[in-house]
């Protein structure tokens, strides 16, 4: 049987099951393989790899978590390739990083780099009902919010008007980076933000920049685009380092206390 995971294998100091895992993913990357093609069944990986039968089912285990494959049982069943959902990619790696403690200021020192290139490259890619979901979003911020509920549905749109430009961009590595961000400022920042006074002129910044966005949009004008999104993200990055001041001085009033 000829090998098609040959000369994939990891160094024999590793667990054995997990020489398996990355030996699978470096063959899907090295092949080509796509989303919903299978594995070899348990037998021919053991062979493959000269091993147990429980060291197999050890890396099939350990890659199903993963999200890299689906398991069925029975005669029809095997392990089967599937594409890592979103939604786990960005809370594994969230889970990470909240232990790291980044602060709103190290996002958008990234943020600022990443958003205004996303942002002029989907300029040829919204679609009418993906500009009139940004207009929905940004005028559910136009008028003040009645109470705190109101106030965080409001930071999540405006959050969310990110993200919609983010799921349309056809460069993988700068949709996802930017889908990340919006989760990490929605864990990391809104809701620390919604327990002090609302930030009036904050929010006021927000929704011109998003109203003159969906504007350049429609003109399909990608230099005003990115401008504006520069423009956007420098603001947001100084209305975050006043954050950032309010709650330190809070946090050092409350240990006065």
């Amino acid at each position: 049987m000829s090998n098609p995971f040959q000369g994939l294998a990891s160094p024999r100091k590793m667990k054995r099951s997990d020489q398996i895992v990355e030996a699978v993913k470096r063959w899907v990357v090295v092949r080509d393989i796509q989303p919903g093609d299978r594995l070899p069944n348990e037998k021919e990986l053991m062979q493959l790899f000269e091993c147990s039968k429980g060291t197999v089912r050890e890396a099939l285990k350990s890659l199903e978590v993963q999200g890299l494959i689906t398991l069925k049982t029975g005669p029809n069943g095997g392990a089967t390739l599937v594409q890592v959902p979103y939604p786990l990619a960005s809370q594994l790696l969230r889970n990470y990083l909240h232990f790291q403690h980044p602060r709103g200021p190290d996002i958008y020192r990234l943020r600022k780099l990443v958003e205004p290139e996303l942002a002029a490259l989907v300029v040829d890619d919204l679609t009418e009902a993906d500009l009139q979901q940004l207009e929905q979003l940004t005028e559910q911020c136009a008028q003040p919010p009645a109470d705190l509920e109101q106030r965080l549905a409001q930071r999540i749109a405006e959050l969310d008007f990110h993200s919609v430009l983010a799921e349309r961009c056809k460069d993988p590595l700068l949709a996802f980076i930017g889908r990340f961000l919006n989760d990490l400022i929605r864990d990391l920042v809104i809701y620390k933000k919604v327990q002090l006074p609302e930030q009036l002129d904050f929010s006021r910044e927000n929704l011109f920049y998003h109203r003159e966005l969906i504007l350049a949009y429609r003109q399909r004008d990608q230099q005003r685009v990115r401008q504006l999104m520069v423009e956007h993200m420098a603001s947001a990055e100084r209305f975050n380092i006043e954050l950032e001041g309010q709650l330190s001085r809070g946090l050092l009033s409350s240990e006065d206390a």
